[in-house]
Parts: C-alpha cells; structure tokens; sequence
C-alpha cells in the first residue's frame, strides 16, 4: 500500500512534473516508513489535491517523486464536525486519531462543565496543537485527501451556537431516540460528545433550547474515547460514506 506525505504549501501540480518534499516528512519518509526510490508513493496538500508518483530520491533531507497522476478530492459534503469533549489521560486524544481515520470533518475541543482535564492559560494553545498534530498523522495513515481541521477550544455556549445551519446530535445515554434511527437531511452534522461524568443538565438543557437532538448508541454506556467513533461507524453508513 502506498504512503501518504503531506506539503501543506503545494497548491498545485501536474502529471509529469517533479514534486519534492523536505524537513520532518522527508525524513519520516526515509527513517520511519523506509521508503525507497522505485517506490509509488502520494504527496497531498490536505486540501483535497493528491499527486501519486515513482520515488526518484529518498533521503533523510530530500523526498522527490515523478509525477504520474493528480486527483483533486472534493471535500466532503454534508460535513460531520466531532465536538469531543476534554478528557482525562488520553481518552480525548483516543477519540480524536479515532474520529479522523473514521473520515471526520472537523474536530472542536470543548470545556464541558463535568470535563476533569482542563485548558487553561498556555495549555490551550499547547492542547490544540497536539490534537492537530494527532488528527495530521492520523488523516496520512488512513491516506485521507482532507485533512480535518481543529478548531480553538470551544464554550458550552460556542457548542450550541453550532446548531445554527447544522444539525446538532447529542449522545446522551438516557436518550430515547436511536442514532441508527436518524436520516440525514443535508444539513451538515455536528456529533457532540461528553466527558468521563456526562453531559451536565444545565448543558443538556442549553443544547435542547438550540434545537439539539439528543440519541443514544445501544443500551450501554460507552467511554468518550469509543462514544464518538463508534457513532460515526453509524453515520457513516447513514450518509452512504461506507
């Protein structure tokens, strides 16, 4: 199976140009995945362009490929945003490489009032980064066109504000609509995900007055890290992804 290297600043190439990567993916290239010339490997710029080609150089400085073939991907449509909340240990972090191999769309990180682990000061700036870069190497091991974007760190009021132009699905164990009843409409689908203790009531009820639909995923209660891929399973399946 080829790999896939990611050039954040390629905006556009063609078949039977030379296309070259530096720096960390270089070596990453070289080091980890050990490839070499003669190889067919992908370079994309996450923004839906994908260039597929012989490895002519591999080294740990320079990465360079013959350009056989160009796709541009469009992006997703409707989008699935994952609004997962903060987690202790790497529960959230679980969710989130999850999430993107599971063909997410966007991923918000949000302060749920019941979240143990906090943001604050430079741990926000800190925490996004490393969420980004979970969600950048999990869109290359599943050789994703798009790479999913990460937004700031959101309020429970900020989460709501989602519902506008979206819809906004809640799992809510005591919920008493299935998620495997819910057919999309077209409208792009906000997933909202709690924390370890739940979603508090006061959040439920902001979420409600929003025009939120909370659903539950089979009579179990799932850890935040399974909840959010495992509904996405679903939602895939419903908008024909799968």
């Amino acid at each position: 199976m080829s790999s896939l290297y990611l050039r954040e600043d390629l905006d556009d190439v063609v078949a039977g140009a030379r296309l070259s990567l530096t720096g960390a993916e270089a070596k990453h290239a070289a080091t980890v995945n050990r490839t070499r010339p003669g190889e067919s490997v992908l370079i994309g710029n996450g923004r839906g362009l994908v260039a597929t080609g012989e490895v002519i150089v591999a080294t740990n400085t320079e990465l360079t490929i013959d350009v056989e073939a160009v796709e541009r991907v469009p992006r997703p449509s409707p989008q699935v945003t994952l609004v997962q909340a903060l987690a202790k240990g790497d529960r959230d972090e679980l969710a989130v490489q999850a999430a993107t191999e599971l063909g997410v769309d966007r991923v918000v990180p949000w302060a749920a009032a019941r979240s143990v682990s906090r943001w604050e000061g430079q741990k926000v700036a800190k925490g996004r980064d490393r969420w980004a870069t979970i969600v950048r190497e999990a869109a290359k091991q599943s050789i994703r066109a798009w790479t999913p974007e990460v937004t700031e760190l959101a309020t429970s009021k900020q989460v709501a504000a989602l519902s506008a132009g979206s819809r906004l699905l809640v799992l809510e164990p005591g919920a008493t609509t299935p998620l495997t009843t819910v057919e999309p409409d077209g409208r792009d689908l906000v997933l909202v995900v709690g924390p370890e203790g739940g979603i508090a009531p006061q959040e439920l009820d902001l979420f409600r007055e929003a025009g939120a639909e909370a659903v539950r995923l089979g009579d179990t209660v799932l850890r935040t890290s399974t909840a959010g891929p495992a509904a996405l399973a679903v939602l895939n399946a419903a908008l024909g992804r799968w």
